[in-house]
């Protein structure tokens, strides 16, 4: 049984400039294979349970974050109605 082109679609990943910052901190920090992980589920399926994800609230309410590590985490937004994953950062949203 074939799947349908919809059920294969992968979501589309977008980097706000804060994020490309990160992804240079990310590299020198040694967590490329941790993010490269967590952005792979993102791009499959960004409502997968597993690693668990946290609704956040305050200043970044509607955004979503999961753990790089226990400092650092990944922040996106999803945009259900144009399949695209918004990723806010890749570092840590305390800063």
């Amino acid at each position: 049984m074939q799947q349908s082109a919809e059920m294969v679609k992968k979501w589309r990943l977008v980097y706000t400039k804060q994020a490309q910052k990160d992804a240079k901190k990310i590299n020198a920090s040694g967590l490329r294979p941790k993010v490269e992980e967590l952005l792979e589920i993102l791009n499959n399926n960004p409502f997968q349970q597993q690693p668990s994800f946290e609704k956040l609230v305050g200043d970044l309410v509607g955004a979503y974050s999961r753990r790089v590590n226990i400092h650092h985490r990944l922040v996106y937004q999803i945009l259900k109605d144009i399949k695209t994953v918004k990723i806010l950062r890749m570092w840590t949203h305390y800063e």
